[in-house]
């Protein structure tokens, strides 16, 4: 055998020593491949206010589902576990992002309306102090599984039924009452709306008192209800003897809502407002919805360029005294947010209006204003209810859902043959509106967004907690976004809340230096007892990275994901 030449022999051990240092190359990547970080998530996560329900909207996803699949899901159990906040008696606002990028960003909005029958002089009835507004008269027609038919009939992959099933085993066996409403019905304030309402059919041991940690939670009806519109469809609610049973109940209260009320309601479809927030892009929900509000406090804030360093000492008073009077201008402007088709003379645009803007921040100096500087109109009163689900699945379909029966048990109205417990959506007109008209829709704090950046990044995130949604979901994108806390710590941080009286309201644990500092600078710190604000989440940093997601420990929350 000829001898090789050198040149040769140099070629072939170049060639080996380049195979094996590929081969090294893609274990490495393989095994960087193999997982996320502890937290996070490879493929998809769903951010709901329980663990419970997060799981339930990931083996949705597990088995094929989409991020509306999953949503839906999530949304029918947390009605179970918290009903204290959203049900299929109420309404939604959703915010959808599919694969194709910005331009297919849509906002589904099917919160609840004004009958066609209503109490004419029921805004003399909008309490004057913080209450709860209970009674049949402040029902508005409930949107909810319209809604959820119209998602899952644009974005689903499951059938419809499959939606439902976890959660009409789970009302029909029962659950252990969970931590955090049992915390709520043994408030005072709480429990005696629930033992002095139908709401004690549920809620309550055969004694008439509330239940208590250790019992055992059932829907009967509901599970009834659920699977029949699971089998059936919406239409059974909307024009079949579900709805028919309901009517007749509410009637039976003295409310005014109507089978043709049911019948005649549709889905609402709009582009999401698109914000631009530097390299990062806010997609909103447009009015009635509070996205405007949101954005106006966002670009407002932006235009100091917070950052890191705005956390150190002596640069954070400076940075709350700048949100803190962003807010107060917030709340002068919350009578702009009204339903677009009934009121066409009022518009919330100039709220995203760089100039508009540009104006505001010249009017914040070193020192708190006069109310009379913020606006010549008086806030609505404050309140608080609402949850949210935050979904990513494994296409990138993003969604983010904030679903209500507006206050605590809504109107505390239940239904005893369907098991639904009504809204009180009308009580959102109070001090925000003269009159009001049939197939309105009132005005809302309800703000679900997605932010999208240019690599590729996403944040699905919104919350609940009434009057504090703004704020909450506002602190955690900035302290998300440009203060650069991780998404858990930056949801968890305790908030400054600005009420209807421009009173300076702060969570516990809040900075104590802050808030004496704000003090000096003229703020009135109030004495705000119910900090329900929860915001959830679902992070994607960049294009095919790994997700990160949290639910709010305020509601004893958990996300899933894998």
């Amino acid at each position: 055998m000829a001898q090789l030449r050198p040149w040769l022999v140099r070629c072939c051990v170049f060639a080996g020593v380049l195979c094996v240092v590929t081969v090294v190359c893609v274990c490495v990547l393989a095994s960087f491949d193999k997982g996320c970080a502890s937290g996070s998530y490879r493929l998809a996560a769903v951010s709901a206010d329980s663990r419970r329900c997060s799981e339930i909207g990931k083996k949705i996803l597990q088995q094929g589902g989409s991020a509306v699949d999953g949503a839906i899901a999530a949304l029918l159990c947390t009605s179970l576990v918290n009903p204290q906040s959203m049900g299929i008696g109420g309404g939604s606002i959703v915010t959808i992002r599919d694969t194709s990028g910005q331009s297919a960003v849509k906002v589904y909005n099917f919160r609840e309306t004004v009958p066609q029958s209503y109490k004419r002089n029921l805004l003399e009835d909008c309490p004057k102090t913080f209450s709860l507004s209970s009674g049949s008269q402040w029902i508005g027609v409930p949107g909810e599984l319209r809604g959820y038919e119209t998602l899952h009939e644009q974005y689903g992959r499951l059938p419809w039924n499959k939606l439902f099933e976890p959660s009409v085993k789970l009302a029909r066996e029962g659950i252990p009452l969970p931590d955090y409403l049992a915390n709520f019905l043994n408030t005072s304030l709480v429990r005696y709306l629930v033992e002095s309402t139908s709401l004690c059919d549920i809620f309550c041991n055969k004694n008439r008192t509330v239940l208590k940690k250790g019992d055992t939670l059932k829907y009967t009806k509901l599970a009834e209800t659920m699977e029949t519109v699971g089998k059936s469809g919406a239409e059974a609610f909307y024009s079949g003897k579900i709805g028919s049973a309901l009517i007749e109940d509410v009637s039976a209260t003295g409310g005014t809502l109507t089978l043709e009320d049911l019948k005649g309601f549709k889905v609402r479809v709009d582009h999401a407002l698109q914000v631009p927030l530097g390299d990062t892009v806010m997609h909103i929900p447009p009015p009635p919805a509070g996205g405007p509000l949101l954005a106006f406090i966002l670009q407002l804030m932006r235009e100091f360029v917070p950052n890191p360093k705005s956390l150190d000492a002596d640069q954070k008073i400076q940075m709350y005294h700048r949100y803190v009077e962003a807010a107060k201008f917030a709340n002068g402007q919350k009578k702009a947010i009204r339903d677009p088709p009934f009121n066409k003379a009022k518009s919330a645009a100039h709220l995203t209006d760089p100039s508009f803007i540009a104006h505001i921040k010249d009017l914040i100096s070193n020192q708190t204003h006069d109310n009379s500087i913020y606006s010549s109109v008086t806030p609505p009163p404050d309140n608080f209810g609402t949850t949210h689900v935050s979904v990513l699945d494994e296409n990138g379909l993003a969604v983010s859902a904030t679903s209500t029966i507006n206050q605590v048990f809504g109107g505390a109205v239940y239904s005893p043959q369907t098991g639904i417990i009504l809204n009180n959506e009308l009580a959102d007109f109070c001090h925000r509106a003269d009159v009001i008209k049939p197939g309105e829709q009132p005005p809302s704090s309800m703000t679900p967004v997605i932010l999208e950046t240019k690599s590729g990044g996403l944040l699905v995130i919104g919350g609940s907690g009434g009057s504090m949604i703004t704020s909450a979901v506002a602190l955690s994108i900035m302290n998300r976004l440009w203060l650069k806390m991780s998404l858990k710590d930056a949801i968890a941080a305790p908030i400054v809340f600005v009420d209807s009286k421009n009173n300076v309201n702060f969570e516990p644990g809040f900075d104590e230096s802050v808030i004496e500092g704000l003090r000096s600078l003229g703020h009135k710190v109030g004495n705000w007892p119910f900090f329900l604000n929860v915001v959830n989440a679902v992070e994607r940093e960049r294009e095919g990275g790994c997700i990160s997601a949290f639910s709010d420990s305020r509601k004893f929350g958990e996300t899933a994901g894998y």
